[in-house]
């Protein structure tokens, strides 16, 4: 009888502990989506802000603006506002085309 109790046992947890593997290590779907955070300017690696759009319109013509100087940019809204961001060794040559645009 005693046998049988700790056979039973053994099987609960190693259910358990398969269920609790399977959540682990599952898909990587969860049913609750994390909230987006929104950081600082300086929180974006490498990228270095070179803008500070007013508005949506004022990014898209900044960045194109880049775009036609040939340079990798993109536009990120930061806890500060929009931030047309570029590599650092982008930086003079992005900061000279917006003074030109």
């Amino acid at each position: 009888m005693r046998a049988l109790a700790y056979l039973l046992l053994s099987f609960a947890v190693v259910g358990v502990l398969v269920l609790l593997l399977r959540w682990t290590y599952g898909s990587g779907k969860s049913l609750v989506a994390r909230r987006p955070r929104t950081g600082r300017a300086d929180e974006y690696g490498l990228l270095v802000a070179v803008a500070a759009p007013a508005d949506a319109a004022e990014a898209r013509r900044l960045a194109a603006a880049l775009s036609t100087a040939g340079l990798r940019h993109t536009v990120v809204a930061t806890s500060d506002g929009l931030r047309l961001m570029v590599w650092p060794a982008d930086e003079g040559a992005a900061r000279d085309a917006l003074r030109r645009h």
